[in-house]
């Protein structure tokens, strides 16, 4: 299995009674994911896109066994939605939902790290674009047909540049193992730490693209781990080289408040870290295979 999905985890999507979620529910399905239910309150019974609907993720995981979650829950209540993710069972979850309010994460983290820390659930997002391990699975938003299967493993906070690098690589004949996007807001479920280590310990994965931006610390802390700790080479890019401190750029985390967080900062801690750093978003892939 990748790191995350494979082509037999089970996946219920949350909200999926939604357009959006209809949509994306289908492509998931006509991929090759293994969408087994969906989960919208007062909507029990219902089928969409051929599968059936529960009222609870519990009654969800119940029926089906599945282990995987795709959030598409409004922003009120997506935190709620997450949570209940946890409370049912599911190992994995993927929050597309753009919008959630700071608060409500902070409610999120909280509630995880004090009652689930045994089989503790992996939350990815919110405001993410998802997984694909491709060839196999993927629960999220992007386009699945630009992702050619091969070695390297992609993280990143923008949805867009992962999507760039990895059509760059599938034109140089090189392929992805797995592309987690951690999503850009300022708190999220993962961080770069947690999916190199992941990375790391993969043994599909031999090279990892990390994509960051400006604002916070995580590429800083990505830093330390790649230099104390990782022995697979790392090509990063960090967007945002010329926005001005203290204003927001894109992202909801992307706001330089300290040092450390500005996107030449962050080049030089992660270049000093021993990272190779491409200096363009279009020299992503050719900087990837330069290195294999």
């Amino acid at each position: 299995m990748s790191i995350f999905i494979d082509e037999k985890t089970k996946v219920i999507v949350q909200g999926i009674t939604g357009r959006m979620a209809r949509f994306h529910t289908k492509e998931m399905i006509e991929y090759g994911t293994n969408v087994v239910a969906g989960v919208t309150p007062g909507k029990s019974g219902e089928i969409v896109e051929g599968v059936p609907v529960f009222d609870t993720v519990k009654d969800a995981v119940d029926a089906t066994g599945a282990e995987a979650s795709l959030v598409f829950v409004p922003p009120p209540f997506a935190a709620d939605s997450i949570m209940e993710a946890a409370d049912a069972g599911i190992k994995y979850c993927v929050s597309i939902t753009d919008g959630i309010p700071a608060q409500d994460m902070m409610r999120v983290k909280r509630y995880m790290k004090r009652y689930r820390q045994e089989n503790r659930m992996v939350l990815t997002g919110p405001n993410c674009a998802g997984t694909i391990s491709p060839g196999k699975s993927f629960l999220g938003i992007m386009p699945p047909h630009i992702y050619k299967k091969g070695p390297v493993g992609i993280v990143g906070r923008s949805g867009t540049l992962g999507y760039e690098a990895a059509s760059q690589l599938a034109s140089l004949d090189i392929g992805v193992s797995t592309s987690v996007g951690i999503g850009g807001d300022p708190i999220n479920g993962s961080s770069f730490r947690d999916i190199l280590e992941l990375f790391e310990n993969d043994p599909e994965t031999s090279i990892i693209a990390l994509i960051g931006e400006i604002g916070g610390p995580q590429e800083a802390e990505a830093a330390e781990y790649i230099r104390d700790h990782m022995t697979k080479p790392v090509v990063a890019y960090v967007a945002g080289l010329t926005a001005p401190k203290g204003r927001t750029m894109g992202h909801a985390g992307a706001i330089i408040s300290a040092f450390g967080e500005s996107a030449s900062e962050k080049v030089e801690i992660l270049s000093a870290a021993g990272v190779t750093v491409a200096e363009h978003p279009s020299v992503i892939g050719e900087t990837i295979a330069n290195l294999m």
